[in-house]
């Protein structure tokens, strides 16, 4: 009998346990460490300044967790693997210059967007027959793996004829191969391919951007709790001005209304 009441006591116990413990602003708080997933090889959004991670998305990131009142870690994660990496709780959320899609949205959850962009052709500097998407019909095209760019690449493969893809793991590799003649051309969000081209004078950026992207920072599905928050933290650093410093910072203008 004194087995018995045991047992029940322990399933009661069991049962009155909230069933997915603590929520993710409480797993944080007390942990004290925001754990933040980020390929950090995409300058000017993360990128390595030393061994320290800097960039406008850890900037954000910053200021995310400064408000949270607890300390920043940054994640470093290939960014084709880092959805599955933040569903199988790696860290708390993505902030990695990601676009917004609706592919994505079907297993992660998205913040309000904190950034505008659109997808550009890079080539060499000495390159006269690329001007536009068309021109990269027989073109060999460099990609990064799990991005939008390399998404746009496989549509254009079949719009315009592009003669093979080559998808790389990070950005930095495929400038790397233009530069080396092993790529006619790169497709790459705007403000990273402005500021890789700015500081090479061997690349250059053409034609317009021919896509309308905004990246969102991501949490998984089941933290509604974080994901309200972060929106409220962005909302407030952009009513502050702390936003605007920080793409000033990075950018060297202030962000269009």
């Amino acid at each position: 009998m004194r087995k018995l009441w045991v047992i029940l006591f322990l399933l009661i116990f069991l049962l009155s346990l909230p069933i997915f413990g603590a929520s993710a602003l409480e797993r944080i708080k007390k942990a004290g460490v925001l754990k933040v997933g980020s390929d950090v090889a995409y300058a000017p959004f993360e990128f390595m300044e030393g061994d320290k991670p800097v960039g406008f998305d850890i900037d954000i990131a910053n200021e995310i967790a400064k408000a949270l009142g607890v300390k920043l870690q940054v994640v470093n994660t290939s960014f084709d693997g880092i959805i599955a990496a933040l569903k199988a709780k790696k860290f708390d959320m993505i902030i990695s210059a990601m676009t917004i899609t609706e592919e994505r949205k079907k297993e992660i959850s998205f913040s309000i967007p904190y950034y505008d962009s659109g997808q550009i052709i890079v080539v060499r500097s000495d390159n006269k027959d690329i001007k536009s998407e068309k021109d990269l019909k027989g073109k060999i095209v460099g990609v990064q793996l799990g991005t939008t760019g390399e998404i746009s690449a496989k549509k254009l493969k079949d719009q315009v004829g592009i003669k093979e893809i080559r998808s790389y793991e990070t950005i930095p590799e495929a400038f790397m191969d233009l530069e080396l003649g092993r790529l006619d051309a790169v497709i790459n969000d705007l403000p990273v391919s402005l500021y890789y081209s700015k500081n090479n004078p061997k690349l250059k950026c053409v034609g317009k951007p021919f896509t309308k992207e905004q990246y969102g920072i991501a949490v998984r599905k089941e933290d509604t709790d974080l994901l309200k928050k972060i929106n409220e933290i962005l909302v407030n650093i952009k009513k502050s001005g702390k936003y605007k410093e920080i793409y000033k910072k990075w950018f060297g203008t202030e962000p269009i209304e």
